[in-house]
């Protein structure tokens, strides 16, 4: 009897710990999240450039923008937001930045791909870190196992490049998730020409599209330098049906504009699983 009460007991703590806590930590975009563009000294756009979003810039002068007039124009932007240059908005805009980029950094690791090319792999959620550069050539595959809390977090030490024509394709992701995707860039980051990339990219320095590239579920967030557009569209208002005519999945919005977030892997709760289950193991052998 005793031994099945000890069983039923290890039973009983682990499963609720294994099933909610895996992804109980939330990451908030805070003042960030209407924000599809913000930078901290220059926008500056060639073309026509589509943005669901707002543009922000701070602490950089209001005649650090350029091309962003409303089109038509030469050079101009189909923008569904607004433009805060220099004022309360975009100052606390990158106030949160600079949270969120910290925030990420201190996520603890679940795989080191120093050294590895992102392209050709297939990565389940978790916190994946390159200790210098990361490069993506090709297609990167994020495979959600339907997990309505699904994140993927990337740290990276220095930069993030991508070769011309990469992606990065979403598949199995729950169609009413509120999900996200993180790059956390030491440096800057440069999408190749008609890269087609998801995700929020936050960088210290700068974040350069080269034409034609695309980030349709993700904000483009530049901490201390410029965010550099050549027409290109990024958007953070995507929406399950959005995504799911591209990739069969669920946007990666960070949840919407209102500064929601999503759940990153809370290994230290795996870890109170285990030492519960020693305690009574420990416990049964006085038993």
């Amino acid at each position: 009897m005793r031994s099945r009460t000890f069983y039923l007991a290890v039973l009983f703590l682990t499963i609720p710990l294994l099933a909610h806590s895996a992804y109980a930590d939330s990451i908030s975009l805070g003042n960030t999240a209407p924000f599809a563009v913000l930078a901290g000294s220059a926008v500056t756009n060639t073309g026509p450039t589509t943005i669901d979003g707002n543009v922000g810039l701070w602490p950089g002068p209001v005649s650090a923008l350029s091309g962003t007039g409303l089109c038509p124009g030469a050079n101009c932007l189909n923008l569904t937001g607004t433009i805060d240059a220099t004022n309360g908005v975009a100052m606390n805009a990158q106030g949160d930045l600079t949270t969120l980029y910290t925030t990420l950094g201190l996520k603890p690791l679940t795989t080191d791909l120093t050294g590895k090319d992102l392209g050709g792999l297939t990565l389940t959620p978790g916190v994946y870190k390159f200790s210098s550069s990361a490069q993506l050539t090709g297609t990167l595959t994020l495979d959600a196992q339907n997990n309505p809390n699904a994140v993927w977090i990337f740290q990276i030490g220095s930069t993030l490049t991508t070769a011309s024509g990469s992606e990065v394709s979403i598949i199995n992701q729950a169609s009413n998730a509120n999900n996200g995707l993180f790059w956390q860039v030491g440096s800057s980051a440069t999408l190749g020409t008609s890269t087609d990339f998801e995700g929020n990219i936050v960088a210290l320095t700068s974040i350069t599209m080269l034409t034609g590239a695309t980030d349709d579920c993700g904000r483009i967030l530049a901490r201390n330098g410029s965010v550099t557009l050549h027409n290109n569209t990024i958007g953070i208002g995507c929406t399950a049906e959005d995504v799911s005519n591209e990739f069969g999945s669920n946007g990666l919005s960070g949840g919407g504009s209102s500064g929601g977030g999503g759940n990153a892997p809370e290994p230290g709760t795996l870890l109170l699983a285990g030492c519960g289950i020693l305690a009574l193991l420990a416990l049964r052998r006085k038993i």
